[in-house]
């Protein structure tokens, strides 16, 4: 699987590359800067794009913009975003052409190799892959007063947030060590609960569940 790879910290990006390989990705490049990126992602069509957000020149969100344009070119293009502090406005600009294969992750993140490594072959395989913190802070912006939510019960809370993170049925399972048979009967009664159509797509069911709970109030 080959990875373009954009870090302009170079113990980190070095860091990354090792890693990545030891687990047998291919790096196609590991550049330090945005226009470098906006290179790189045209000319060698990676399976997937590793971005810090802010890369130099401009230090800012350069990264998830030349991420972004690369999709726009190439529909589709699996890209996981590193971030050092969560930026709700990152992850919604991502999600807007809502056909997943994104992923959107703290730096902090990196350092379980096992759990940075899922996150990049889930994108790469056409998922999605958020953060915790994130969805902590999607949720904390819905009201107190939203019923629907209101409704779930504290399992059910539990694995919407997994649901949300990326994570298929059998992960959740995993993660709740419960059976696949509990979970799906869970995330029915949950969709039920929210008013959102039922799929079988786990990335669909995913976005699906960002958009409700990113939608205004």
């Amino acid at each position: 699987m080959r990875v373009v790879l954009a870090e302009d910290l170079f113990l980190l990006r070095d860091g990354l590359v090792r890693m990545l390989t030891a687990y047998g990705f291919e790096i196609s490049a590991a550049v330090e800067s945005g226009p470098e990126l906006a290179k790189a992602l045209e000319e060698l069509t990676p399976d997937v794009a590793v971005v810090d957000v802010r890369l130099p020149p401009t230090h800012t969100d350069e990264g998830l913009q030349c991420a972004l344009a690369a999709r726009r070119t190439r529909p589709g293009l699996p890209v996981l975003v590193l971030s050092q502090h969560v930026e709700q406005l990152y992850a919604r600009e991502l999600l807007a052409d809502g056909n997943g294969a994104i992923g959107y992750l703290l730096k902090d993140r990196v350092f379980d190799a096992e759990q940075f490594v899922d996150a990049v072959r889930r994108v790469a395989a056409g998922g999605t892959a958020m953060d915790p913190q994130v969805i902590q802070q999607l949720l904390s912006r819905r009201s107190a007063e939203d019923r629907p939510l209101a409704r779930l019960t504290p399992r059910e809370r539990e694995v919407l947030e997994l649901m949300a993170q990326g994570r298929s049925n059998a992960g959740i399972a995993a993660q709740l060590v419960v059976t696949e048979r509990a979970v799906a009967k869970h995330t029915s009664n949950i969709f039920a609960k929210l008013g959102l159509e039922v799929s079988d797509d786990d990335n669909r069911r995913v976005l699906a569940v960002l958009a409700y709970l990113d939608q205004d109030r």
